[in-house]
């Protein structure tokens, strides 16, 4: 759907780029943040101008599908937009966003600065709360729709199953007939934490249900997610630590290739990523390609600067 909307544009005198966002009743800050405003009026040293955009819409599974349905899960901290783009180059097909708790992020402008970052390229997206009440969760979403392509609700990182099967076949068959589009089920149960994945009980959900079913639990390469979609018969996988190991892993890269790296940090430099969150997915990236003496001297770097240099002097990027 194309509709108008208002965009505000301001130059960063030091990246020498042009920052715009768009805006409603609710739009964007420059780094992506939600930004609250009553009207349509140009915040101090911002320029507006009338452009044609594109307004998100929901996530059709059929366009998944035919695509091959790989998804990025968040964890904690680690689907914020810097990384999401990152995958995203590297044949993701579509990624939520971290877990939210819809209460905070609802009563808190703060939360909601912080929480959510997002951009034109983002897409598709979807928004990931934490709720326990009907309304704060309708109202988050309400919040977020205009710049994300669906809401999931967390129902254990995603849905755990029971010791008794039946149990979570119920559950999932209420979930469809609220509407949902999709369900995705971890091959564990609350208990388990690094044990096999049940993926024949993943297979037993999937043949109950009408909508699509993603399976989840220890994916590390592209082989492993079609291995797991021949097994269950799912319409898709979603992946949250093998691809924070190897963000390149669905486009069938078995470790993360130096490329990705620079595109890594290329990127986070760009968004403004965190320190802490710049320097931990490079650790998680560099595993594999590091020796144990390597880990001790690149883990205790504290800088962006002392990182970079590392990088140079030691990978040519």
């Amino acid at each position: 759907m194309t509709a108008y909307k208002t965009q505000y544009v301001k130059k960063d005198k030091r990246s020498n780029r042009t920052i715009s966002f768009w805006a409603v009743c609710k739009s964007l800050r420059p780094n992506g943040s939600i930004f609250k405003q009553e009207k349509d009026e140009a915040p101090p040293l911002y320029n507006q101008v009338e452009v044609e955009v594109q307004v998100p819409h929901l996530v059709s599974f059929d366009t998944l599908r035919a695509k091959g349905s790989s998804f990025l899960l968040s964890s904690r901290e680690s689907s914020r937009l810097a990384f999401r783009t990152l995958v995203r180059k590297y044949n993701c097909d579509l990624c939520y966003t971290p877990m939210i708790v819809a209460a905070d992020f609802v009563r808190s402008e703060k939360a909601r600065d912080s929480e959510f970052t997002t951009n034109q390229g983002d897409c598709p997206l979807i928004v990931q709360f934490a709720a326990n009440d009907a309304r704060l969760l309708s109202d988050a979403a309400r919040i977020v729709c205009p710049y994300a392509n669906g809401i999931d609700i967390n129902c254990g990182c995603p849905q755990r199953i029971h010791d008794d099967l039946a149990r979570t076949v119920d559950l999932c068959r209420k979930a469809e007939a609220t509407g949902v589009s999709w369900i995705t089920v971890h091959g564990r149960t609350v208990e388990e934490r690094h044990q096999p994945v049940h993926y024949e009980a993943i297979k037993i959900i999937k043949e109950n249900m009408s909508i699509p079913v993603i399976a989840n639990g220890d994916i590390r390469s592209l082989k492993e997610a079609e291995n797991v979609c021949h097994i269950t018969g799912t319409n898709g996988v979603m992946v949250a630590r093998g691809l924070l190991a190897n963000p390149a892993m669905f486009a069938g890269y078995e470790e993360t290739p130096l490329k990705c790296i620079w595109d890594w940090v290329d990127l986070a430099l760009e968004l403004g990523t965190p320190f802490m969150c710049f320097h931990q997915h490079l650790m998680y990236m560099m595993e594999k390609i590091t020796s144990r003496q390597e880990k001790r001297i690149f883990n205790a770097l504290s800088s962006t600067s002392a990182v970079l240099d590392y990088l140079t002097d030691n990978y040519g990027i």
